[in-house]
C-alpha cells in the first residue's frame, strides 16, 4: 500500500525537468502480470491469424472485410477494454489499454481502424456523454454492433481545429441542432455509424461537440481516399446538408468542444507512442530474419558490421522508446487513481489524470513514430533491393509508418505544444522551472565541484542525464527571459528546447528501466540492455549539444553566448565510451535469437 506522503509526493506532468527519479518510481514492461501477458497474446493472435493473411485484400478495401475484422475483434472483448464493464466492456486501466495497443499495432491499416474505433472514435462518448448517451451507444461501440468515427478536421482546419466553419443552430421548438459543414480525413468515414462532429452554434468562438448518427439524412460521403500508405483504412470526406441532430446529442457543454478535442487528442498521441512499438518490433524482426536469411560474398549479409549497426540501432531506439511508453502510462494510471480516491469520478479523473501529463504524451507521439521512421527506413534498406518490392512486407511497414508523424496533431506541432505547455504551467506557478533555471545560471558563474561523484556505470548514466537537464534549463530559462512573449513565435528555437527535453525524457526512462532490470536479475543478465542505454546516452549528449547550440546562436550575444556555450559544452560532455562494440553485443543477441528479444 501507498503512504499518504508518496501520493503526495507523486511526479507531476512535466516535473522530470526538475525532480530526481528512482527506479523503484516507474513501472515496467518486465513487471507485467499473467494476466497481461495474456491479453497481449490474445492481442497479437489476432494479428497473426485475421490480419497478416488478408493484407492484401485490406489494402485493396475489399467491401465488408474491415468491418468483419472490427467485428470479430469486438467478439473477443478487444473493441471494450476501456469500456466499462457496465456498458458490456472490461474497464481495463490505462497501462493495460497501451498494452494492448502495442500488440495490435502491428495491424497495418486495421491497426489505424482499430485504434480510431477504440480511441477516438468511443473516448469522446465515455468521458463527456451524458449517462443516457452511453446507455444508448457505449455497449454498440464495445461490441463492434457499431463503429465510431471522429470528424475534427475541415479543408481550412488542421492543426488550427478551432478555426473550423461547420455550424450548427438550434430549431425554434429547440427539438433539434441543424448541421451544415464539411469534414475531411475522417478514419472509418465509410462505414462509422456513429460520429462525434465539432461544430460551432451561432456565432460562437469555440466548437462544440456533437453525436451524429451516420444514417441521418443529409450526410453524404466522397468516395474513399487514395492514400500513400495505410491503403486499407476508410478515409474519406463527410458532408453535413441540414443535417437533424436531436438536441440530446449534445456532447457535454456548449463550446467544450476545443476542450474536448484536446483532451482526446492527448489520449490519442499517448496511444500512438504505444501503437508504434508494435511496428517497430515487427519490422525489426523483418529485418533480422532477412538478414539471416539473404547471402551476399558467401556469407549471410547479417555478418557484417554495417548491416550490424541498422539492427542495434533499430533496437536501442525501440526499447528506450518503450521504457518511456510504460512509465508515463502507470503515472497517468497513479494520478487517475488519486484523484477517484480524492473523490472526483472515474470518467473526470481519466481526464484530468491524462492531461496532467500532456506533456509527456506529446513526447511519445513524436519520439514513437519519428523512430517508427527510423526502424521501417533501415529495415528497407538492410532488405536492398527486395525492400522496395511490393512483395515484402518491410515495403508495406514503410509506406504505412510515414502517417504517424502527421497522425493526432503533426510533430512540428507537438513539439511547438511541448514547450507551450511546460513554460505556461511555469508561469502560473504549477511547475517551478525558473528557480532551477537561476541555479544552473549559478552554477555556470561557480568552480565545478567535482567531490564526492559516484564513479560506478549508473552513476556516470545519472550524472549526464542530470546535466542534460541543466543543458535544458538554462536554454529554455534564457529564452524565456530574453525574448519573453515573441518565443511564442521563434518556432525553430522551441524545436530545439523541445527536440532536449524529449532526449531528456528518453533517456532517463531507459536509464531507469535499465537500473530496475539489474538490481532485479543482476548485471550479467543484463548487458545488453545496459550497452543500449550507454549507447542511447553517448548519442544523445551530442545531439543536445547541437540542439543547444542552434537555439544560444539564435538569441544570445556576445559574453553571455560564450558563457552559455561554455556550460553547454560542459553539461553535454562524455567520456570515452566504444559504442561500436556495444552495438556488436546488441545485435549479436537479436541475430542469435532471430526475432526481436528485448
Amino acid at each position: 500500500m501507498e503512504s499518504t506522503e508518496q501520493k503526495m509526493n507523486a511526479i507531476k506532468g512535466g516535473e522530470f525537468l526538475i525532480r530526481e527519479t528512482h527506479p523503484h518510481e516507474i513501472f515496467t514492461p518486465e513487471e507485467w502480470t499473467e494476466e497481461h501477458r495474456m491479453i497481449a497474446q490474445m492481442c497479437k493472435d489476432f494479428i497473426a491469424t485475421e490480419v497478416e493473411p488478408k493484407l492484401e485484400e485490406i489494402d485493396a478495401m475489399e467491401e465488408g472485410l474491415m468491418e468483419r475484422l472490427l467485428d470479430k475483434s469486438g467478439e473477443l472483448g478487444l473493441l471494450g477494454l476501456s469500456v466499462p464493464e457496465e456498458f458490456g466492456g472490461m474497464g481495463v486501466d490505462f497501462k493495460t489499454s497501451m498494452l494492448a495497443a502495442e500488440a495490435l499495432g502491428n495491424g497495418h491499416s486495421f491497426s489505424v481502424a482499430y485504434g480510431a474505433h477504440t480511441g477516438i472514435g468511443t473516448l469522446p462518448l465515455l468521458y463527456y456523454g451524458t449517462q443516457a448517451q452511453k446507455e444508448k451507444y457505449a455497449s454498440k461501440l464495445a461490441t463492434g454492433e457499431w463503429k465510431a468515427s471522429y470528424c475534427l478536421t475541415e479543408p481550412s482546419a488542421g492543426s488550427d481545429a478551432n478555426s473550423g466553419k461547420t455550424c450548427a443552430k438550434l430549431t425554434d421548438d429547440g427539438k433539434h441542432y441543424v448541421l451544415n459543414g464539411q469534414k475531411m480525413w475522417i478514419t472509418n468515414g465509410g462505414f462509422a455509424d456513429l460520429m462525434t462532429v465539432f461544430a460551432k452554434i451561432d456565432d460562437d468562438d469555440n466548437l462544440t461537440a456533437f453525436l451524429v448518427e451516420a444514417k441521418s439524412e443529409g450526410i453524404s460521403l466522397n468516395p474513399e481516399e487514395k492514400k500513400m500508405g495505410i491503403k486499407g483504412s476508410s478515409t474519406r470526406q463527410v458532408f453535413y446538408n441540414n443535417v437533424k441532430v436531436p438536441a440530446e446529442n449534445l456532447l457535454g457543454d456548449r463550446q467544450d468542444g476545443f476542450k474536448i478535442a484536446v483532451n482526446i487528442l492527448n489520449i490519442g498521441r499517448a496511444k500512438l507512442g504505444g501503437g508504434v512499438m508494435g511496428g517497430c518490433k515487427g519490422a525489426i524482426i523483418e529485418s533480422v530474419k532477412y538478414a539471416n536469411e539473404r547471402e551476399q560474398f558467401g556469407r549471410s549479409i547479417s555478418k557484417y558490421g554495417a548491416i550490424r549497426h541498422k539492427l542495434a540501432e533499430q533496437c536501442i531506439r525501440t526499447f528506450a522508446c518503450e521504457s518511456a511508453v510504460y512509465r508515463v502510462s502507470q503515472n497517468i494510471d497513479d494520478a487517475i487513481q488519486s484523484l477517484v480516491e480524492g473523490g472526483m469520478d472515474k470518467e473526470q479523473a481519466t481526464l484530468k489524470g491524462i492531461e496532467q501529463f500532456a506533456p509527456e504524451c506529446a513526447i511519445l507521439k513524436v519520439y514513437g513514430s519519428d523512430v517508427l521512421d527510423y526502424v521501417v527506413d533501415e529495415g528497407v534498406q538492410i532488405h536492398g533491393g527486395m525492400g522496395y518490392s511490393a512483395e515484402t512486407r518491410i515495403e508495406k511497414c514503410y509506406r504505412d509508418a510515414r502517417i504517424n508523424r502527421i497522425f493526432e496533431g503533426t510533430n512540428e506541432i507537438n513539439r511547438l505544444l511541448l514547450v507551450g505547455m511546460l513554460l505556461k504551467r511555469a508561469m502560473k506557478g504549477e511547475l517551478d522551472l525558473m528557480g532551477p533555471a537561476m541555479a544552473v545560471g549559478n552554477e555556470l558563474m561557480s568552480i565545478p565541484d567535482f567531490g564526492n561523484e559516484d564513479d560506478s556505470m549508473f552513476g556516470k548514466v545519472h550524472k549526464y542525464v542530470r546535466n542534460f537537464k541543466k543543458a535544458v534549463l538554462m536554454v529554455a530559462g534564457s529564452a524565456a527571459q530574453k525574448l519573453a512573449q515573441t518565443l511564442e513565435k521563434e518556432q525553430e528555437i522551441l524545436e530545439n528546447i523541445a527536440d532536449m527535453v524529449i532526449s531528456v525524457y528518453i533517456a532517463e526512462s531507459t536509464l531507469l528501466r535499465v537500473q530496475k532490470m539489474v538490481d532485479v536479475r543482476g548485471e550479467s543478465a543484463c548487458q545488453e540492455q545496459i550497452d543500449m542505454l550507454r549507447v542511447l546516452v553517448y548519442d544523445l549528449a551530442d545531439q543536445v549539444n547541437k540542439w543547444g547550440k542552434d537555439a544560444l546562436n539564435a538569441f544570445a550575444e556576445e559574453d553571455e553566448l560564450r558563457m552559455m556555450l561554455m556550460g553547454l559544452k560542459r553539461f553535454t560532455k562524455h567520456g570515452p565510451f566504444n559504442a561500436k562494440e556495444a552495438r556488436q553485443r546488441i545485435a549479436n543477441r537479436l541475430i542469435q535469437e532471430n526475432d526481436y528479444c528485448y
